[in-house]
């Protein structure tokens, strides 16, 4: 039974939200799942995602394959990190708590980066937004620098 982890739509029309599921690969897309991972809200700025790390890492190692969109999420998480250093613990190339050591520095980062993204769309927003009691300002005909 090929087990996939991908994305089960939920929303309504040109609203998407999505449920991270694990299902059989030959299950319609919204259709049954064995197991629940997390939601993914493209709407936001940046994009909202709620994940099991530690299921997503069990059904990776168990084999299950993510989909392209899933598989750029769990990177985007640093599930795909995690289990990268895991694999290097197995080999022998470094103990436990040098791998834990780099995921919560690279965790770190990620989160200011995060947090950075966060505030710059805040901002563009509201550089957009015209201010309370303020008409925008408009050219009259004349001075939009054709001359006639």
């Amino acid at each position: 039974m090929p087990v996939k982890i991908r994305l089960q739509r939920h929303g309504s029309k040109k609203r998407p939200f999505y449920f991270i599921v694990i299902a059989d690969g030959r299950s319609p897309r919204d259709g049954k799942f064995i197991q629940k991972l997390g939601t993914y809200n493209p709407l936001t700025v940046p994009a909202t995602i709620q994940l099991d790390r530690q299921k997503s890492l069990e059904w990776l190692n168990k084999g299950a394959q993510p989909t392209d969109t899933v598989r750029r999420i769990l990177s985007f998480k640093g599930v795909l990190y995690l289990k990268h250093l895991l694999r290097g613990v197995k080999l022998g190339l470094f103990d436990d708590a040098t791998a834990m050591e780099k995921f919560t520095a690279w965790s770190a980062e990620h989160d200011s980066q995060i947090k950075k993204r966060q505030e710059d769309a805040y901002r563009n927003k509201r550089s957009r937004r015209p201010m309370p009691g303020r008409q925008p300002e408009r050219r009259n005909e004349g001075e939009s620098g054709n001359v006639a």
